[in-house]
């Protein structure tokens, strides 16, 4: 078996639609959205049905990658303590996450059917196997376990509440059976960082700098903050059990906030553009 499988060797049947995370955030129609945002998954919203179907769809094949990588995380690295390798203890969390992840992709398949969407009804962009495939282990687990698993804390959340509102209680029950899977994921990440890197904390700063790059990338422009026109909040409580800080806390709410004041400005600068 080939070590660090690049993103277009995925093995997807024709249902499946790929994109980049650069078709997703230069999206010309996301500046609308953007400029008459509603809030967030708002059951007197008329568009909150079709909002929560689409980030649904996002979750299963966000998981689908999540399994893939972690699984990647297993086979790519042999088995040690140097930089370019992975100790045994961390492969088995990986392989434990395996197991979490498949029962996922089940679960989420089965949520997909019942909020009457199908598969592929929806683009899949792979930014979350990319950021699995970096070859250095610990990059894998910022950008994945704390970056991307963290924003699954902060969507299964928003997904978990939207279910109470809108008194589905399918809904509920499985965001939040897969919400403690993802605060145990993103707990491992954060034990992991600390504990490789506790003598090299150059090594610690380079990981960290690569989680906030996909931290902001995966603010979407104002699609996660602490704000009421950001349609995921960040949850606090379930962070702070994951093993993150308050200042780091702080900080990804910054992020979020930058990430939405550049998207903004991008919008005025299209419609400028398209009204001179």
């Amino acid at each position: 078996m080939r070590k660090t499988l690049p993103v277009e060797d995925l093995a997807r049947d024709s249902r499946f639609v790929k994109i980049n995370i650069e078709e997703v955030i230069f999206d010309p129609r996301g500046a609308g959205r953007r400029q008459d945002r509603r809030t967030g998954f708002n059951p007197d919203d008329p568009d909150a049905p079709d909002g929560a179907r689409g980030l649904m769809h996002g979750i299963f094949v966000g998981e689908i990658q999540a399994l893939e990588g972690a699984g990647r995380t297993c086979w790519d690295f042999d088995t040690g303590s140097g930089r370019d390798e992975a100790p045994f203890e961390l492969k088995l969390d990986m392989a434990r996450q395996c197991w979490d992840e498949a029962r996922h992709v089940e679960i989420s398949v089965k949520l997909t059917e019942h909020m009457g969407t199908e598969i592929g009804e929806f683009a899949e962009q792979t930014l979350l196997y990319q950021a699995a495939c970096n070859p250095d282990p610990v990059l894998r687990l910022t950008g994945v376990n704390r970056a991307l698993e963290g924003l699954a804390i902060d969507v299964f959340n928003t997904m978990r509440d939207f279910g109470t509102l809108t008194g589905d209680p399918i809904l509920e029950f499985c965001e939040d059976w897969m919400l403690a899977d993802e605060v145990t994921h993103v707990k491992m990440g954060s034990d992991w960082l600390r504990r490789i890197t506790a003598n090299d904390k150059e090594r610690q700063q380079e990981a960290l700098e690569f989680q906030r790059t996909i931290d902001k990338l995966f603010s979407f422009g104002g699609f996660r903050g602490e704000s009421e026109d950001n349609p995921v909040h960040l949850a606090r409580r379930f962070r702070q059990m994951a093993g993150f800080t308050e200042d780091e806390i702080t900080e990804l709410v910054d992020l979020a906030a930058q990430a939405q004041k550049e998207a903004e400005a991008m919008s005025e600068a299209a419609a400028a553009s398209l009204g001179a």
